[in-house]
């Protein structure tokens, strides 16, 4: 019995040894770049312009090129948007379609908890927010959309896309979806 049980705990043991430093590698986690389902579905909406989806530029200098149309839905009005070609962008995009509650931030923008973090790999640097401007704001993790300016830059926004339409109808705005649009 006892020689059973040593031969058994010796096979074992270099078995648990080899899991346990397989799990500690970067070999079994999977590769950031392999794109998820959503993000495939969301990144291949953004095109650039005369361009189909099909046929967008993967490179990282002319993914800045590309932009997303979106809709948000104000108090069942329609406000068209636009995103930019940032990675960040596109992680938003990936969360599309969102009904969001907004809260009113120093009277000049609208924020709202994301059901995430996005990721701000290659994040543009910070440019000061103008109005209609949709932005993520990094440290605390929310959306930002500006009916006002802010009168000076912040080194945590970044700028997502702008509002094509009527920014005034966001200073009252307590709930939003925001959604993919078809133009």
């Amino acid at each position: 019995m006892r020689l059973t049980t040593r031969s058994s705990l010796a096979r074992a043991v270099p078995a648990a040894v080899l899991l346990a430093v397989t799990a500690c590698t970067d070999e079994a986690v999977p590769s950031r770049s392999s794109p998820s389902a959503s993000s495939v579905s969301a990144s291949s909406a953004f095109a650039s312009p005369g361009t189909s989806a099909a046929t967008a530029p993967a490179s990282p200098s002319e993914d800045r090129d590309t932009t997303m149309d979106i809709r948000l839905t104000v108090d069942g009005h329609p406000i068209e948007a636009t995103l930019n070609g940032s990675a960040t962008a596109r992680d938003f995009a990936a969360l599309l379609p969102l009904t969001l509650a907004f809260s009113d931030f120093h009277e000049t923008e609208k924020t709202a908890d994301l059901p995430r973090r996005l990721s701000t790999s290659g994040a543009p640097e910070a440019a000061e927010a103008k109005p209609g401007d949709l932005a993520y704001y990094a440290p605390w993790g929310n959306l930002a959309v500006f009916y006002r300016g802010s009168g000076s830059s912040d080194a945590g926004l970044i700028i997502l896309g702008h509002v094509n339409g009527d920014t005034e109808r966001l200073a009252t705005a307590t709930e939003a979806t925001i959604e993919t649009s078809g133009r």
